[in-house]
């Protein structure tokens, strides 16, 4: 694989971080750097082309295509940046791929870097997606590190799509919504990982539809709240047919962190199985004791069980 020609270190660095890129990858990809497409690559069967605007990109994925993927990071290096970006992705029938986006912001400057990225996914019938989104934040400077996600989901029958949304370090704010609509047979997978410090700000909303028999829906938090930092899970399934859903949100809370979810459930037909589950609590005492006794401080035994907690 070749190296990429227009990245520079601090922007390689972070590619690597939220989408586990060091070189160029086999299958498409689209590379965004400080608000402009930095390197771009479609396939025979993955096509992926500018918007007229300018607001973003469109992703074009034949019917029928299977182990190939699509990368599409965003990276920023420059403090005062703010951008609002539009991707839709079009999976034809019985196609089934992977698609990795992803953001990560390095602000050594006194001023809020954002960015806002709205993604829409349309599957096609017996289609099939691995999305993973990782958001990432570094660099010593005052100004903010702020990532508000959009994501709208459309799956026709019998389509298939896991969710894997990660966010670990760095992000100052972040406002996340995702919605679904699923039509008959088709099954949703999300499960977030989230973890916040000092007075970082997060929330996160879901909003699922089960619109056709049959349809199902699973809606998993993991989120740690440490210091100052303040995290909110909003989770709505509406079971508009005879479906399963499930919702669930399993928080640790640590140091001074507030930690609020809101999880419902509607069902609007006497077949719909709806089911939610949520819980905040600290780390226990004796977790903590029974590590120390092989040997780790306090402050090593609570980071082991974070990272367990969060895996």
């Amino acid at each position: 694989m070749a190296d990429f020609a227009n990245i520079d270190e601090i922007q390689l660095r972070m590619l690597d971080e939220v989408a586990d890129l060091h070189q160029v990858p086999a299958g498409a990809y689209n590379i965004r750097a400080n608000g402009k497409m930095a390197d771009r690559a479609s396939t025979a069967n993955i096509e992926i082309v500018s918007k007229d605007d300018g607001s973003g990109i469109d992703v074009r994925i034949k019917p029928g295509t299977r182990h190939e993927s699509v990368h599409i990071p965003v990276v920023l290096s420059e403090s005062g940046l703010h951008e609002v970006v539009y991707n839709d992705f079009y999976i034809g029938d019985d196609a089934d791929v992977v698609i990795v986006a992803g953001c990560g912001i390095h602000n050594c400057g006194d001023q809020d870097s954002m960015h806002n990225g709205i993604h829409r996914f349309f599957l096609g019938k017996n289609a099939k997606v691995k999305y993973v989104e990782k958001h990432y934040g570094e660099g010593d400077g005052k100004g903010k590190r702020i990532m508000n996600p959009g994501t709208e989901v459309t799956m026709e029958e019998n389509s298939y799509m896991e969710m894997e949304m990660v966010q670990i370090k760095g992000v100052d704010s972040t406002k996340r919504n995702t919605t679904a609509d699923l039509a008959a047979g088709a099954k949703l997978v999300i499960r977030e990982r989230l973890l916040t410090h000092g007075t970082q700000y997060a929330e996160s909303g879901f909003v699922v539809n089960l619109n056709g028999d049959d349809s199902s829906a699973n809606v998993i938090s993991r989120s740690v709240a440490k210091d100052e930092s303040r995290q909110l899970f909003l989770s709505e399934i509406n079971g508009n047919a005879r479906c399963a859903g499930h919702s669930e949100c399993d928080a640790i809370i640590m140091d001074n962190a507030k930690i609020g979810a809101v999880p419902k459930i509607t069902a609007n037909d006497i077949d719909a199985a709806l089911i939610h589950e949520a819980a905040i609590g600290k780390i226990a005492g004796e977790q903590i004791i029974k590590l120390m006794t092989l040997g780790l401080t306090e402050e090593e035994a609570e980071a082991q069980i974070v990272n367990g907690f969060l895996k």
